[in-house]
């Protein structure tokens, strides 16, 4: 008997047609509640936008009307042509051709491309293309500049097709060659590494 009633003052139960049915006590109900307003809570904070965390010159910003709606990381190369300058007869440059990166997002999953345009495109088919609208020289050594540019949607519907500016920042080597480029370097390409993030801006 003591047995029985032990048992049953941890676990309290009634008596239906079907049987007898365990009857859940305050503690466990509460536990119960405790875990579905966490997974709640961790849901609602993975929905949150996420926050810009480099500070850009005031001409970097977009405008007003937009807010920060994902931070995608790029991996690539610039890609460069030796050619004939155009203002100085003789005279030979690393003329800038395209990017050609991959894009990630912050789990560092692989989410698109970047390519001449110059154009973003994601994995679902979306794709934006942006013009420059104002640069900026890079805080670190021999890295390509700061830039901003307004987007615009050139694909379907999708993950990228609402972004209307691009920050490129946080940017990591890309720059052309200082030396190489001659006549007989003419059409001669040259693919120099570089890493940056591109922060995609769509109007509230």
């Amino acid at each position: 008997m003591r047995a029985k009633q032990s048992y049953e003052s941890v676990q309290p139960s009634r008596r239906t047609e079907r049987g007898w049915l365990t009857v859940a006590t305050p503690s466990q109900t509460s536990k119960v509640t405790g875990l579905l307003l966490m997974l709640l809570v961790a849901g609602c904070a993975g929905l949150q936008p996420p926050k810009s965390t480099v500070a850009v010159p005031d001409k970097l910003k977009p405008g007003a009307n937009e807010s920060l709606a994902m931070v995608v990381p790029a991996k690539g190369v610039q890609i460069y042509e030796c050619r004939a300058r155009k203002d100085q007869p003789g005279g030979y440059e690393w003329a800038f051709v395209a990017p050609e990166a991959d894009l990630f997002d912050a789990g560092g999953k692989m989410i698109g491309r970047h390519y001449a345009g110059p154009h973003w495109e994601a994995a679902d088919g979306s794709k934006i293309q942006g013009a420059l609208k104002e640069r900026a020289d890079a805080p670190a050594a021999d890295a390509i500049p700061w830039v901003l540019l307004t987007a615009k949607s050139v694909g379907p519907a999708g993950s990228f097709s609402k972004v209307t500016s691009v920050q490129r920042v946080n940017t990591v080597g890309g720059v052309a060659p200082k030396t190489g480029c001659s006549q007989s370097a003419v059409g001669t390409p040259a693919r120099i590494h570089y890493t940056a993030d591109y922060y995609f801006f769509t109007t509230k």
